[in-house]
């Protein structure tokens, strides 16, 4: 009963996430008018409704195939070129001051695209809740037993009564839909690469302060 509760809520969810973009494409389509300002506006908001369903739906398939056993393709992965690539992939997420905090040096083994998807997501998270002149800082260390990748933000922080929640799909923080309007599913998704490398995601947020989101893997695990 627990499990059929469960999945009814997520296609509730899932459906009233898709529902809003599209409702609102339509009534902005409706509106279009002649006058060539105006219809590079109405185009725009469109376009960017339609990315936000987008990026659902790929929240929502990688969600899916993470329970399969060839999500991952694991490589041998340089962590200081790595750490440059994740900076520069996250430049192009939003206009912040992005900076790369720290570097470790070796090589470690995991899945190249997916990591990086979870870091993007992270960056992508950053990005709603701060603004365009705040620090945004992307670090990398290396032990012998883990990799950590953070991303640390300097936004609103996050609230102790929601930090254990905000991981679940279309879950925000109670502040978060005043602030911005996503998909609710970023850090799901994020949660489900790290544990599907054997791994987990850490936060720590204070209030007024920020946020940094670490994903912690083991170097080389023993599943691949």
């Amino acid at each position: 009963m627990d499990t059929e509760k469960s999945l009814s809520e997520f296609v509730h969810n899932v459906t009233h996430e898709l529902r809003n973009p599209i409702t609102i494409c339509i009534g902005y389509l409706e509106l279009l008018g002649d006058e060539p300002k105006e219809r590079r506006r109405t185009i725009a908001l469109v376009l960017g409704e339609l990315d936000r369903m987008g990026r659902i739906v790929d929240d929502l398939q990688l969600l899916a195939e993470a329970e399969h056993s060839d999500f991952l393709h694991p490589e041998p992965i340089d962590i200081g070129l790595f750490a440059q690539e994740l900076t520069a992939e996250a430049n192009t997420v939003g206009p912040r001051r992005w900076t790369l905090d720290h570097s470790g040096e070796g090589t470690f083994i995991a899945d190249r695209h997916r990591l990086t998807q979870a870091v993007v997501n992270l960056a992508r998270n950053a990005v709603q809740n701060t603004r365009a002149e705040q620090a945004v800082v992307i670090g990398t260390s290396l032990s012998e037993a883990e990799v950590c990748i953070w991303v640390r933000d300097t936004g609103p922080g996050i609230a102790v009564s929601d930090q254990a929640r905000i991981f679940d799909p279309f879950t925000r923080g109670k502040d978060a839909r005043r602030r911005y309007r996503g998909g609710g599913l970023g850090l799901a998704t994020v949660r489900a690469i790290a544990e599907a490398h054997g791994g987990r995601v850490e936060l720590e947020s204070r209030l007024g302060v920020g946020s940094t989101f670490t994903i912690v893997l083991p170097r080389y695990p023993a599943t691949f």
